[in-house]
């Protein structure tokens, strides 16, 4: 599909991943993007961008876990631009901490907007393009779909099951004869974005986002990608593609080295961390958490002794060792 032209619409779009997804849009000329999220004051100030890179745009106020919402914002879409062309689901959340001392009321929540917010989306917008025969829904994936992680179980469950729901999707469409309809799953590696300082956290230990970590523009160019050339699974970042089939291939082994990258990469060692939910039940007020990047730029390139050696243990060495190094 070309992006010229397209209307789309971006749910997470106040920050990270989603933020930076809604200008690569407008800046490939798509004729309107359509910001959703819970922030409005970083929506507005994001619509300002988008206009001034040439795409049309609305700001929709939206906590994806309403489905009535959702569906209001798919209407409201299409009112304003007469069609929805793509529809990028992307807001999420995470909370960390043993599955033991985890609240579960933080654990309902990361559910309910990263799994049941996926849903949500899709049940608004697949009817709009099966009337029209096409349409591109990418929903923002993790690599830890495939690779569960100590202490971040929720966010893997979540991401597992959006995996599933997109293949049952394409299933369904598929039955239905619907060729002109594609179901993306976006599977990025970690990304320099505010997602780990609005983070829940349980673990008593300061948050890491965990290396390599890659720019969020490399996740939404590939995003502009998944609708000109639409396929099932398209892994992003520094050692994706070798991981996930490392984690098909080998998924205890995989999983074993994996622990041991988050323990020695992800949590802090040396800074403590008082229990917080983060930005799950409320926005983040910090202006900065409104930002596309999230200022972890510098473990671009941080040594992963621990994964390295893991990849060895796996088979296919040499392809993941190329790969974490950045």
């Amino acid at each position: 599909m070309r992006i010229r032209g397209r209307v789309v619409v971006v749910t997470g779009a106040s920050s990270g991943i989603g933020r930076a997804t809604a200008l690569a849009f407008a800046e490939h000329k798509a004729g309107a993007v359509v910001l959703a999220a819970r922030r409005e004051d970083a929506l507005e100030d994001l619509a300002r961008e988008v206009r001034k890179a040439g795409a049309r745009t609305m700001v929709v106020p939206v906590d994806v876990t309403d489905e009535a919402a959702v569906r209001e914002l798919a209407d409201r879409a299409v009112e304003e631009f007469g069609r929805v062309d793509v529809w990028v689901n992307d807001a999420a959340v995470a909370v960390y901490g043993s599955v033991e001392e985890l609240p579960l009321q933080d654990v309902r929540r990361v559910l309910d907007v990263d799994v049941l917010g996926y849903l949500h989306g899709i049940r608004a917008v697949l009817p709009l393009m099966r009337d029209r025969g096409e349409g591109v829904i990418v929903n923002i994936a993790s690599v830890l779909s495939v690779i569960p992680v100590p202490y971040g179980a929720p966010y893997s469950m979540a991401k597992a099951a959006v995996l599933s729901l997109a293949g049952s999707v394409r299933s369904e469409l598929r039955l239905e004869g619907q060729k002109g309809i594609h179901v993306v799953s976006v599977l990025p590696t970690t990304v320099d974005t505010p997602f780990f300082h609005q983070a829940g956290n349980h673990t008593g230990r300061r948050l890491l986002a965990m290396p390599p970590v890659n720019a969020p523009q490399r996740v939404a160019d590939a995003v502009v990608d998944a609708v000109r050339h639409p396929r099932p699974e398209i892994p992003v970042g520094s050692g994706a593609g070798s991981l996930l089939r490392a984690a098909r291939k080998h998924p205890e082994k995989t999983a074993r080295a994996i622990a041991r990258h988050v323990d020695t990469q992800h949590l802090s060692r040396r800074h403590g961390a008082a229990p917080t939910s983060g930005n799950l039940h409320r926005p983040s007020p910090v202006a900065a958490d409104a930002a596309v990047q999230g200022g972890w730029h510098g473990r671009t390139r941080t040594r992963v002794r621990g994964v390295v050696l893991a990849a060895a243990a796996v088979g296919g060495g040499l392809a993941v060792r190329h790969a974490l190094a950045g």
